[in-house]
């Protein structure tokens, strides 16, 4: 099995990136093959200010080291430095009907909202199947508001592969699982555009600080409540054990207890859960050469493989051999 994954560095990870998504992608790092790129040029199209972009790469690097992806096992590496990605959007762009580009979610969303959307949110899915094709790439988990992009991918690869000979390897979407859904501190998904998120490598005193302000409802404290549904209980059940879950949850059930307690029993477990990963993440923080030397790594093998499929594609349309 061959796995491709690529997370945009547009700011630092919260609880729902790392439940719902990063959690999921490196788990799959003991496949046969695993890519995991940093997305810088795809965050082109969001971050316009150079040095928060080339902090952000770097950032996102470590954060991923930091919770648990294996340099070992996979190839990490960052998409600018792998130019032939480039050259393959390329030729997958000039086959591209302008049709099925106008139909994806993420250009119609913004056109329907009267917002401008420029050459690089249009051709967003062309970058995105090359970034998946170069690798051979035969599983992308992504969500399931991702699953239209890979189909997309399909269908310019099939369109290839119809005119050309059979070129590129057609990837299947690996749907995560959707029931990791991480509710913010408002209790709505937790995004950052709706500015309710907890980060994954915040202070710990910062981020309990956050979680009391978390907003709650008025019933008296001795009613029994169900955990059910409940914004606390809900990211109590993340960070907490099995055990600790099955008490808080009789907690509600039976009442007597303030929200404040629930407040403080969760700021514990989450720096708890998380202490390992920010103690690494100040590891690598501290020695960014080694980071760097990781990325580079990564970046030998992904043009390596990705040379001999744009040598591929390029010999079947003429580009080589004349």
């Amino acid at each position: 099995m061959q796995v491709l994954s690529g997370i945009q560095p547009t700011g630092r990870p919260h609880w729902g990136n790392y439940f719902g998504a990063i959690t999921q992608y490196i788990a799959l790092q003991d496949a046969e093959q695993a890519f995991y790129f940093i997305a810088n040029l795809h965050a082109l199209t969001t971050v316009r200010d150079k040095e928060l972009l080339s902090q952000y790469t770097l950032d996102s690097a470590m954060d991923l080291l930091a919770l648990g992806l294996d340099p070992d096992k996979a190839v990490l590496f960052v998409q600018s430095d792998v130019p032939e990605v480039s050259e393959l959007c390329w030729l997958l762009m000039t086959g591209t009907p302008m049709g099925l580009l106008e139909r994806c979610h993420a250009y119609k969303d913004k056109k329907a909202k009267g917002l401008s959307a420029d050459a690089g949110l249009f051709a967003y899915p062309v970058l995105q199947a090359a970034d998946i094709l170069a690798y051979d790439s035969d599983t992308v988990p992504v969500g399931e508001d991702q699953v239209q992009h890979i189909e997309v991918c399909r269908d310019i690869a099939g369109s290839f592969n119809h005119k050309f000979g059979e070129v590129f390897v057609l990837p299947k979407a690996k749907v995560l699982d959707s029931s990791a859904r991480v509710p913010g501190t408002d209790g709505e998904k937790m995004s950052k555009s709706y500015g309710n998120t907890l980060d994954v490598f915040e202070n710990a005193k910062t981020q309990r600080k956050q979680i009391m302000r978390i907003a709650t409802d008025s019933r008296p404290m001795d009613e029994p409540k169900d955990p059910e549904g409940d914004v606390l209980f809900q990211l109590f059940s993340l960070v907490a054990t099995d055990e600790q879950c099955a008490e808080m949850a009789a907690t509600y059930r039976q009442g007597g207890f303030g929200y404040g307690e629930v407040k403080k029993a969760l700021a514990n477990a989450a720096e708890e859960f998380f202490a390992e990963a920010r103690a690494q993440r100040d590891d690598w923080a501290s020695r960014p050469d080694d980071v760097r030397d990781i990325l580079s790594s990564g970046a030998a093998w992904a043009r390596k493989k990705s040379a001999e499929v744009l040598h591929r594609a390029q010999e079947a349309c003429g580009l080589k051999g004349y």
